[in-house]
């Protein structure tokens, strides 16, 4: 366990140099939920209907949601291009933990990830958005969004070292933008088809965005709701540790059986 921590902390170190020497990939990837949030907002948000909220208060938890699931695009991509470039061929010659490597991408997209949530965050305050919940709540709804952020991530490592591509990773992460679309992140579900609603709301992006409106106070569970919208923290958590069980070990095993 000592020599995973040590080497885990040891290649999070490396890949947050490696974002630091590639400043723009990081600044595009924090600049596009603003852009959307200022889009949506103030374009879509005149037109949408949001009862007893304004819309971009309902849209801030939603993308902080959407921006959390981005960790699948972003781990595939990172993971496929360590593969794609020979990294990780390089680092099995080294002694270091199997699992450290994977472990360490996560970790480092975890504090990259906490970090580029303080100006969404901002700009939400600017353009209306308010925390209307407990300073305890406001924190529980920080510690879900990063969770489920590093469960995103593992599922993103391990297609990685399936794809073993940087071009199929690219294709397939940017495939993944439509998953905030078959949620709740930016619209109600409530006046959906009754088999569309029901796919919007076992989507787990809804189960956290629906977690987070009620910790930060911003709306209340809607009625009728799928278990997952229903119970939101539980289910966020639920599928949380789903998504962790079955692609964390994977991951690892994928990387250890490229070694032979």
């Amino acid at each position: 366990m000592s020599a995973l921590v040590h080497d885990g902390t040891a290649l999070a170190g490396r890949q947050l140099r490696r974002v630091r020497n590639n400043p723009g990939l990081a600044v595009l990837t924090q600049v596009m939920p603003i852009n959307m949030l200022l889009f949506f907002g103030y374009v879509f948000g005149s037109a949408l209907a949001v009862p007893g909220r304004e819309y971009r208060a309902f849209l801030v938890p939603g993308l902080l949601a959407a921006t959390a699931a981005g960790g699948i695009m972003t781990g595939m991509f990172q993971s496929a291009q360590d593969v794609h470039r020979g990294v990780n061929d390089r680092l099995r010659t080294m002694p270091v933990s199997r699992a450290a490597v994977p472990l360490g991408q996560a970790v480092a997209d975890l504090v990259v990830t906490a970090a580029g949530t303080v100006p969404l965050l901002l700009v939400g305050l600017a353009v209306g958005w308010r925390i209307e919940g407990s300073a305890a709540g406001a924190a529980g709804a920080l510690g879900l969004l990063l969770l489920f952020r590093f469960a995103c991530t593992w599922v993103g490592i391990w297609l990685g070292l399936l794809t073993r591509s940087e071009e199929a990773a690219g294709q397939l992460g940017a495939a993944t933008f439509v998953l905030p679309l078959l949620s709740n992140a930016y619209i109600p579900t409530g006046n959906l088809a009754h088999w569309l609603r029901v796919l919007a709301e076992w989507n787990p992006i809804s189960a956290l965005t629906t977690a987070l409106r009620g910790l930060f106070g911003n709306a209340p569970v809607p009625e009728h709701a799928s278990w997952p919208v229903a119970h939101p923290v539980a289910g966020t958590l639920a599928w949380c540790a789903v998504l962790l069980a079955v692609s964390a070990p994977s991951a690892v095993r994928r990387y250890a059986r490229a070694e032979g």
